[in-house]
């Protein structure tokens, strides 16, 4: 039987173990999908060793940390600088594991149907390593970005910088953060709502709730509202690819 899994910390409610374990039992796959929570990053040399694995997901806080241990990444994957799937390639008696970044394909897919011509600057809330697939998206179709943190950085806004004009003049805005996840979905992004208009276009990562209290005051004035389950979706089915790929 073959072992997949994700590694992150806390994993509660977990997407990827609910659609693989029902992928597995549908299409009758001789496999299994556990998951690892590790306090540190370091426990993941200890991890490897202790289970035979064939590909892991790879969530908050560690898609970055995690390509230290890897031996190399994919393209993609290298110009976002975040990983969210590695691949176990057992050649010759030797392991190496490779890192690529599904979140980029499950994003594209997910947004691309909604985006229309006057969509050219967007803001992105949040700075984690999601954020950083949205951005390498964002910009590969032809849309400048901002980035929105709590706390200040070069080149990046603070919720409380938000005013009118950067609300006019960026008409998608990601929530790349977790904030609004359950069971904190009475919480949303600090961000002045009043300004949004029905040509905004809001995209949450967030898939439970369903509709993000962000999403439903995005609705209230007019805004299209997008969750995040077809981006899990869409990285999901391209991670089982990557797994399964004879390409290394």
């Amino acid at each position: 039987m073959k072992q997949f899994g994700l590694i992150g910390f806390p994993l509660g409610h977990s997407f990827s173990k609910k659609y693989f374990t029902e992928k597995f039992e549908l299409e009758k796959i001789d496999a299994r999908y556990d998951l690892f929570e590790l306090p540190t990053i370091s426990e993941f040399e200890l991890l490897i060793k202790k289970h035979e694995l064939s590909g892991l997901n790879v969530t908050i806080p560690y898609k970055e940390k995690v390509i230290n241990y890897l031996d190399e990444l994919d393209e993609t994957a290298t110009k976002i600088g975040a990983v969210n799937v590695i691949k176990f390639i057992r050649q010759d008696g030797k392991l190496k594991l490779k890192g690529y970044n599904s979140d980029a394909i499950g994003f594209e897919h997910s947004l691309k149907p909604f985006l229309k011509a006057y969509h050219t600057k967007a803001l992105i809330l949040g700075t984690g390593g999601a954020s950083k697939a949205i951005d390498y998206i964002l910009h590969k179709n032809g849309i400048e970005t901002t980035f929105v943190s709590r706390t200040k950085k070069s080149e990046t806004l603070v919720y409380s910088e938000l005013n009118k004009e950067i609300i006019t003049e960026n008409l998608v805005i990601i929530n790349a953060s977790p904030v609004g996840t359950f069971p904190h979905s009475a919480e949303c992004p600090d961000i002045p709502y009043q300004f949004l208009t029905e040509n905004h276009l809001l995209f949450d990562v967030v898939y439970n709730p369903a509709e993000t209290l962000f999403l439903k005051k995005g609705k209230e004035q007019g805004a299209q509202a997008i969750n995040g389950e077809g981006m899990l979706v869409g990285q999901a089915v391209a991670a089982w690819e990557i797994w399964n790929s004879e390409k290394n």
